[in-house]
């Protein structure tokens, strides 16, 4: 489209809002006129990825969506699952990657207030945040700024309002270098009598804006997270959000009486495009109109225009649709919290947003052309495998050099089994992350079962702080809890995303599996490049078709999520740099008894080793292994295959383990494969391990047997007097597809790994793998910061 002299804007100007020049075409014939500034800027944040998902939305409607315990699917802030007793369950992901980006502690920091947000929106208290991290290499002093920064960020955040960090994933590679992730889940607990939803009803009902007054902070968020990074990036720092934990903390205990009122009719968070999403969508999901009176809005900076107001992202703000009359019961309530509390608006029956300033419409546009009706590209779809993945599927362990007990000879040294496990170990992928969740306060409120670290998901009691109208018991069940994780192993996505993707489901129901909970729901953050490029197509719509499968398989409806595309970044040659891909899962489960729990350390000296699943001398392969990532500098080969059906059964059998009481501990075997599963047993624990391998696969090498990757396969101690009886049922349910291993040693045994022909793999000390593991990011932040 070219521009003419009755083009009120140049091509450049609207590239600038984030619209392609077809785009402005369908907004004039929407409209039937040219808009004007104010409404070209709603447009472009609206029909931005980030706030429409015109890229996305149609591989989306693939996923399962509904279920026994699901309340509130996809379409409302965040999703709700039933827990029983009167008991449900809010939560959901966000992701706040470029803002992280550019800004990395006010990014993560704003990002977990807007997920919070989404929960408490809802009609829930929020009690518990994970997070989902992602960053280049830590050698890199950008990455060791971006990693300080956000961590401080979401730290200072969720510890000053209160609400416990329990766990999460941090993991480095250098597809991340130029442009991290930082996605955040939430889970709160319903507090109000009715969910609280956000389609705006009720003609001539007041429109109240509540919480902080806005300034220009964050102008143009979600068009900046709907594009690729440049070096001229950091030139969008006014679009990074500032937030205020403390006024965030207001705002939740303000919200929740205000819902307890019944004045509330709807709610909406004013997250990505502030004012403009919040009228638009309520005013679209009702059917009805807004119309908005700007110089009512409270603000901070003077001189602002309508553009400003409507694009603003300034933090601590709601809107809510009241019942007329009530207006005034709502605004003492925020006003009792120290909060900003005003009517603004009018629900209108025209399905339009119709926005005020100075006495004159500043903006008008029908609620669905902005909200619902937006843009969708349904793209082409590559017909074979790209390249790189076709070249990658070829590699065989046969390239690698040979194996023997003594170890695998690399670059002309002898690498000793020995010192390829304190490698792993010190991976910062594998290592621990104590150097992250120190700094969160995971105790806050009290009721963090299971501590980060110890465990392969978090555990919450469900403890309600007040009397909640659908509790079947006035006496809150307090044997009760739920469990959570948040996964994505990338490059198995990266090599096969439809694969990958599965295998994330997988893992995120086994790590749940793992501490006794039974797996419920799942909500997704889909971290990807270019949709407009072919491979970045391909790899959004295969593992998007892996996780409808694998949620479909794993009975875990998807309640909602986040997409975040154009993951990439620009290096000073203009070349792009995507990330890999990167769907991130976070999912919830059930424990109904929170006395038949476990976690992943060994317990007592003597209790028995277990592999559930494929059994040692199985072929599990080295392709997409962090073995062969960090050992041999190689991303190759495809990841394992997921076999559902063992799944299911490997995971059934290790819950009803730990609640009969026959299991004691519980570690997934992920990154790193069964060695690093029992090393960490052993870290957690304080407590060695004496284990003996059946090598009798004449063609299996020595490195698979150890550090190989496979699904379905869950490390277990089990106290000695109960092995007969557990051994007799992993014979009824399971079959062969389990493997006794050895058993626990005492604090001074260590880690001695031998054949069964009493050739010694592995023997080192816990001191020496603690001292590896537990320092690894330490030590490497102290590296260059002297």
């Amino acid at each position: 489209m070219t521009a003419t002299s009755r083009d009120p804007f140049s091509p450049q100007e609207i590239a600038g809002e984030g619209l392609k020049p077809e785009e402005y075409t369908e907004i004039v014939r929407r409209l039937g006129r040219h808009p004007n500034k104010a409404e070209l800027g709603m447009f472009g944040v609206m029909w931005s990825e980030h706030c429409c998902y015109k890229n996305s939305r149609p591989l989306l409607k693939q996923f399962p969506t509904t279920g026994s315990r699901i309340l509130v699917g996809p379409g409302e802030n965040a999703g709700v699952v039933d827990l029983g007793n009167g008991l449900q369950l809010a939560f959901k992901i966000e992701s706040h990657n470029h803002p992280s980006a550019v800004e990395p502690f006010q990014g993560a920091a704003t990002g977990v207030g807007g997920i919070l947000r989404d929960i408490f929106t809802m009609g829930a208290r929020p009690i518990a945040i994970l997070n989902s991290l992602r960053f280049g290499s830590l050698e890199d002093a950008k990455t060791q700024r971006l990693f300080n920064g956000v961590v401080a960020g979401i730290s200072h955040y969720g510890n000053c309002v209160g609400v416990p960090t329990v766990g999460g994933e941090v993991y480095f590679d250098s597809a991340y270098s130029g442009n991290p992730l930082v996605n955040v889940m939430a889970l709160g607990l319903m507090e109000t009598p009715e969910i609280v939803k956000s389609g705006a009803s009720g003609l001539g009902n007041p429109v109240l804006y509540v919480g902080s007054t806005t300034g220009r902070d964050g102008m143009g968020g979600a068009s900046f997270a709907s594009a690729e990074l440049s070096d001229e990036s950091i030139d969008d720092r006014p679009a990074v959000q500032v937030g205020d934990p403390f006024l965030e903390k207001s705002l939740i205990e303000a919200c929740l009486e205000a819902f307890k009122t019944g004045a509330v009719v709807a709610a909406q968070d004013m997250g990505a495009a502030g004012i403009t999403c919040s009228t638009s969508e309520m005013a679209a999901k009702g059917g009805v109109g807004i119309e908005l009176d700007l110089d009512k809005i409270p603000v901070r900076e003077t001189g602002m225009v309508p553009y400003e107001y409507l694009l603003s992202e300034s933090q601590e703000r709601m809107l809510f649709v009241a019942h007329k009359g009530c207006e005034r019961e709502l605004i003492d309530i925020f006003h009792r919290w120290g909060l900003h509390a005003v009517v603004a608006g009018t629900v209108i029956a025209e399905p339009i947003v119709r926005i005020l300033f100075q006495g004159e419409v500043a903006a008008e546009i029908p609620a669905e052309a902005l909200a619902e009706n937006t843009p969708l590209y349904h793209r082409e779809l590559l017909a074979e495998p790209p390249e790189y993945a076709v070249k990658a599927w070829q590699w065989t362990p046969e390239s690698l050099p040979a194996c023997t007990t003594a170890g695998i000879e690399i670059q002309g040294r002898l690498q000793s089994w020995n010192d390829i496990l304190l490698t792993l170990l010190d991976t910062p992928t594998i290592a621990s992350k104590n150097w992250v969740y120190r700094q969160y306060d995971h105790q806050v409120q009290n009721n963090t079962v299971i501590l980060p670290g110890g465990a392969d998901a978090a555990v919450i009691r469900l403890r309600p702080l007040e009397e909640i109208p659908n509790l079947k018991s006035q006496i809150p069940n307090l044997k009760s809890g739920v469990a959570a994780t948040v996964d994505c192993n990338s490059r198995y996505v990266y090599l096969d995303p439809y694969e990958g993707a599965k295998a994330v489901v997988a893992e995120a129901a086994r790590n749940l599996s793992c501490v006794g909970a039974e797996p419920l729901a799942v909500t997704d953050n889909l971290n990807f490049g270019s949709p407009e490029k072919p491979i970045g197509y391909w790899q959004l719509a295969e593992a998007c078709r892996g996780l409808a499968e694998g949620c479909q398989e794993l009975a875990t409806p998807v309640t909602g999520g986040n997409v975040s595309l154009y993951n990439e970044t620009f290096d000073s040659q203009g070349n792009p740099q995507p990330i890999y891909p990167t769907p991130v899962v976070g999912m919830v489960g059930l424990i109904p008894d929170l006395s038949k729990i476990c976690g992943q350390g060994w317990q007592t000296a003597g209790d028995v080793i277990y592999l559930l699943g494929l059994p040692i001398q199985s072929k599990i392969e080295l392709g997409a292994s962090e073995y062969l990532a960090t050992i041999h500098d190689t991303v190759a080969g495809k990841p394992p295959r997921v076999d559902f059906d063992l799944e299911r059964r490997v995971q059934q059998v290790c819950r009803e383990g730990i609640h009969a009481g026959w299991v004691r501990s519980a570690h997934d075997c992920a990154e790193g494969g069964v060695s690093i599963a029992i090393a960490e047993s052993c870290i957690a624990g304080n407590l060695g391990a004496e284990i003996n391998l059946e090598t009798t696969n004449q063609l299996q090498r020595l490195d698979e047997v150890l550090f190989g990757e496979g699904g379905a396969r869950i490390l277990v101690s089990v106290v000695p007097e109960q092995q007969e009886s557990w051994e007799s049922y992993l014979q009824e349910h399971l079959g062969q597809e389990w493997q006794k291993l050895g058993k626990v040693g005492n604090s001074d045994t260590g880690l001695a790994v031998l054949t069964t022909d009493n050739h010694i793999l592995i023997k080192v000390s816990i001191e020496d793998m603690k001292a590896r593991y537990a320092d690894a990011i330490a030590r490497r932040l102290a590296m260059h910061t002297t």
